[in-house]
């Protein structure tokens, strides 16, 4: 998840607005003919401003705090949501990805967590708008009630990847490595507790232990220790544990998939082979 600003409401207003606020424009910074800023203001919510907008997928969900799934190599595009019935601006040489959208809410406010995952879907994917939507869930920014309404926006793919999601990933990696998993019908449980080893990021079957690691300096002496006797105490009461960087699930899945399936099936032949 790229680092920036996060404001819920970025402090950006019209001049009516200032006028019903009461606020004075004394130390606010010009944005354009009619529309002012804090001097804290987001950068990238006075661009979107100045465009006659306001930020709007990636660059929304990055503002809500939503884990978002992007490569490290992928740059960074700022995305701007803007109204049919508003005002725009032109903004030649910007490279901007720009969503046209209907939607109430404040001129230069933030679309909802629904706005901004339906937005998410539309733009980026399903992958992305997966990763975004279980994040959502566990840092309960949806209510049963929101999630009815952000169903009833999308199409059926859409509806089907609402339905399938949970509110116990804790790492948008473990969330993308359930929906990649999904057509073998493997049961895959995140954040399971598992006996003599505590809270995994993953439980496949009941027996196989991923670990999504997504941590910094990991290859830490007490880190790797930890990791090590932890992996120990799960062998010792019958579980076998693969672990995974943010590297190997994003840019070399097709490994991490082999890995998967052929330990479970190295645990189907050994069964086979006791009976």
């Amino acid at each position: 998840m790229a680092a920036m600003c996060r404001t819920p409401s970025p402090p950006i207003w019209t001049t009516r607005e200032l006028r019903q606020q009461g606020i004075s424009r004394g130390a606010l910074v010009a944005v354009r003919r009619g529309v002012y800023a804090s001097p804290d203001a987001c950068p990238d919510a006075v661009a979107a401003a100045a465009h006659g907008g306001s930020l709007g997928c990636e660059a929304a969900a990055e503002h809500h705090g939503l884990w978002l799934l992007r490569a490290t190599d992928e740059p960074r595009r700022l995305h701007v949501w803007l109204r049919a019935d508003r005002h725009q601006y032109a903004h030649p040489g910007c490279r901007c990805v720009v969503h046209w959208r209907p939607g109430p809410g404040a001129a230069f406010g933030l679309p909802s967590v629904e706005q901004t995952l339906a937005q998410l879907y539309r733009c980026r994917g399903a992958e992305v708008f997966f990763v975004a939507l279980e994040s959502a869930r566990n840092r309960g920014r949806l209510s049963p009630a929101g999630i009815r309404r952000l169903s009833e926006t999308l199409d059926a793919a859409g509806r089907d990847l609402v339905a399938f999601s949970r509110d116990d990933a804790e790492s948008g990696l473990e969330s993308l490595i359930r929906l990649r998993l999904r057509p073998h019908g493997l049961d895959v449980r995140t954040q399971a507790v598992v006996v003599a080893t505590g809270r995994v990021d993953l439980l496949i079957d009941g027996w196989l232990i991923i670990e999504a690691d997504g941590r910094q300096n990991h290859e830490g002496v007490n880190l790797r220790h930890k990791d090590l006797v932890r992996d120990a105490n799960a062998a010792a009461w019958g579980h076998m544990t693969l672990r995974f960087d943010y590297a190997m699930i994003i840019y070399d899945w097709d490994l991490v998939e082999r890995a998967i399936l052929g330990a479970l099936a190295s645990r189907g032949s050994r069964a086979g082979l006791r009976n």
